[in-house]
C-alpha cells in the first residue's frame, strides 16, 4: 500500500536566489548545494557571483547532511533578507 522506500525531501538540498536591480547595475546569482562527500559526511557548496559571468566557490564540510542543510537554511534567510530571491519567484527587472 505504501511505498516505504521513498521519502520527501522536507528541506530543499538545493536552492538558487538572484539578485536583480537595474538602478544599482546589480544582477547577482547564489547558488548552494549539499552534496555527500566520500567520507560519510556532507558539504555545502556555494557559488556566487555576477550573471553571466563564471563567479566564486566554496565548498564548507559538515560532519552529516543534516548539519549542511542547517547551514544552507540559515544563509538562505540570511541572503533573502539582503535581498536575494528564489529563482523560481518573480525577480524586479
Amino acid at each position: 500500500m505504501f511505498d516505504l522506500t521513498q521519502q520527501l525531501d522536507v528541506f530543499p538540498t538545493a536552492i538558487d536566489l538572484k539578485r536583480i536591480d537595474l538602478s544599482l547595475n546589480m544582477r547577482r546569482f547564489y547558488r548552494m548545494s549539499v552534496q555527500p562527500d566520500l567520507f560519510g559526511g556532507a558539504c555545502l557548496v556555494r557559488e556566487w557571483g555576477r550573471i553571466g559571468f563564471r563567479g566564486q566557490m566554496l565548498i564548507e564540510q559538515h560532519d552529516d547532511e543534516g548539519k549542511a542543510v542547517t547551514a544552507l537554511m540559515k544563509l538562505s534567510a540570511r541572503k533573502t533578507r539582503r535581498g536575494y530571491r528564489a529563482v523560481t519567484e518573480q525577480c524586479a527587472e
